[in-house]
């Protein structure tokens, strides 16, 4: 996928042809050389957008009918973690 870059100044003066760039890939916008803002079609924001979930989420099993949790078998491994003093010399 190929990355186009413009600068601040460029964008400003060519507006729809950065626009037009996003079919083929991100945008990146750069202020002083150094990338800022990264220009994304709707289609790829919402691609990369719908994916994400928060941790309970994404550890949440789905609920069927068909399963009940109680019939689940899992247990967890204990963690044996010693503490110890800390040597501050």
């Amino acid at each position: 996928m190929p990355i186009t870059t413009f600068s601040s100044r460029e964008l400003n003066q060519h507006v729809t042809q950065a626009k037009e760039a996003t079919r083929d890939g991100p945008v990146f916008i750069t202020d002083r050389g150094k990338p800022s803002h990264v220009l994304l079609s709707i289609e790829e924001y919402r691609r990369l957008t719908e994916q994400r979930r928060n941790i309970a989420d994404a550890l949440a099993m789905p609920r069927r009918e068909d399963v009940d949790p109680e019939d689940i078998d899992f247990e967890a491994p204990r963690l044996n973690i010693a503490i110890e003093p800390a040597d501050l010399s």
